[in-house]
């Protein structure tokens, strides 16, 4: 009997630890807010929640990252989310992702978001943005000194608002120093998964594009 328990407690003490190896305790942002453009949020989601369910990524969890104190917002297509979180609540990433919207204006005149990018900026190992959203990067100085992009057609306006960036011109999606920028749109999928690959590697970034059919898109091309 003693030695059916011991075997029982070992395989509850075994259970646990597995537990907690494989418990989260890597945070990926991605901030939200009205007009925001839904591929630029629901990509990543979608690739970095399906790699979350993986071994070797179950350290890393998402979270949804309201730009106001109020954490339902809609996006530019009509999509309603309602965000985990707000910029407000006291929190660090490993990650911060940026997406972006048509009008950037209210977007770019929100200083507690400015303040919160610089403030992560600060600590996590990589930054990211879709399409407009590397001006908000800019804005928060993220950009100086290092090559970026955002959507095609705005590069030039992106050289003109933020000189010290390394702006690139034609290419879908730009790496530099924990910085990963891209085009946005369809294109928020490429950066996603380039992304994965830099926080795992180039096979399970693979395993995922597998996974949820991706690859089929790019052999389309």
């Amino acid at each position: 009997m003693k030695t059916l328990q011991w075997k029982f407690f070992a395989i509850l003490l075994g259970a646990i630890i597995a537990s907690s190896t494989f418990a989260a305790d890597k945070r990926i942002g991605i901030v939200v807010f009205d007009g925001v453009l839904t591929s630029d949020v629901t990509a990543p989601i979608e690739v970095f929640g399906a790699a979350s369910k993986k071994a070797w990524f179950s350290d890393y969890a998402v979270t949804v990252l309201s730009a106001t104190q109020q954490k339902t917002i809609q996006t530019e297509e009509g999509l309603t989310i309602v965000a985990d979180a707000t910029i407000y609540d006291k929190q660090e990433f490993d990650v911060v992702i940026v997406a972006s919207a048509y009008d950037m204006d209210p977007v770019l005149d929100n200083d507690d978001l400015t303040h919160f990018i610089k403030t992560q900026a600060k600590e996590a190992s990589w930054m990211a943005s879709n399409c407009s959203g590397a001006f908000l990067l800019g804005q928060a100085g993220v950009l100086d000194g290092k090559k970026a992009t955002t959507w095609a057609g705005g590069e030039k306006g992106l050289a003109s608002a933020f000189p010290k960036a390394q702006v690139v011109f034609d290419q879908n999606v730009v790496v530099d120093q924990g910085l990963i920028t891209s085009n946005g749109g369809p294109v928020s999928y490429q950066a996603a998964f380039t992304l994965l690959a830099k926080l795992s590697s180039e096979d399970f970034s693979n395993e995922i594009s597998e996974a949820i059919q991706f690859n089929r898109l790019r052999s389309a091309f």
